[in-house]
């Protein structure tokens, strides 16, 4: 398979100071792959890398295509309507409905005809499971059912990888199930690549996938997970 994301020897940078060193990462099409560590090590720092909104300081990196290095502010939406993005807090716009949302994703991302677009925000918000849900206005929503629009959303231009930063952060255990479920099932029907920033252990042990740890300014992959009192010591950490 082909890689959608290929670091080699990157370095990121914030406020001037690297965040990020020696970062040697490949992840290959229609992987599920975890990004582990403390908060404040740079797991953000590192998916804000891919999507644009940080430059790689050193080495080299390739993102869904786009060289990294080469990378100018003029190319970042054709980057970024090649990767999905879901967050913590949802971020959807409180002043329209969920079609209006996913219309408004789908203009600033180029498409033009209004039925296509339609179309597209009915296939994606059935595919998650609330198209019920599609002239609701997000306030009238659960977290759940927010955190299902907002997976929808980033599938709306079939993206080679979403990057997922704490999806289930700010729900409840059973609801943060019902969205890993989901989350494999969508990657496996669209086909795309997921990378997802986590501090819940019981959700890395109980849907297994690659997992990458973030530990003194670098990334190494963990291999440990299957072997005693491995998740006591991921959970430490």
């Amino acid at each position: 398979m082909s890689s959608v994301i290929n670091i080699k020897s990157g370095e990121i940078h914030q406020g001037g100071a690297p965040v990020l060193q020696d970062v040697n990462v490949d992840i290959k099409s229609q992987e599920f792959v975890y990004l582990i560590g403390k908060t404040g090590m740079g797991k953000s720092s590192l998916l804000k890398a891919l999507y644009g909104e940080l430059g790689l300081s050193k080495g080299e990196g390739e993102v869904a295509g786009f060289n990294l290095n080469a990378l100018r502010r003029k190319d970042i939406p054709s980057l970024r309507r090649n990767i999905g993005i879901i967050f913590q807090d949802f971020q959807l716009l409180t002043d329209r409905s969920v079609l209006r949302n996913l219309m408004f994703v789908m203009g600033a991302s180029g498409w033009k005809d209004k039925k296509l677009m339609e179309t597209r925000a009915k296939e994606v918000l059935q595919l998650v499971g609330v198209e019920s849900k599609i002239n609701a206005m997000p306030f009238a929503l659960s977290g759940g059912e927010q955190q299902r629009v907002s997976i929808a959303r980033a599938l709306l231009n079939r993206p080679k990888i979403i990057l997922a930063d704490e999806p289930t952060g700010n729900l409840d255990p059973e609801t943060s199930e019902e969205i890993m479920r989901l989350l494999i099932a969508v990657a496996k029907e669209e086909k795309t690549a997921i990378l997802m920033a986590t501090h819940d252990m019981t959700m890395v042990v109980k849907y297994p996938g690659r997992v990458l740890r973030v530990e003194n300014k670098t990334i190494s992959e963990v291999n440990t997970l299957s072997s005693p009192g491995s998740l006591s010591t991921l959970q430490a950490n």
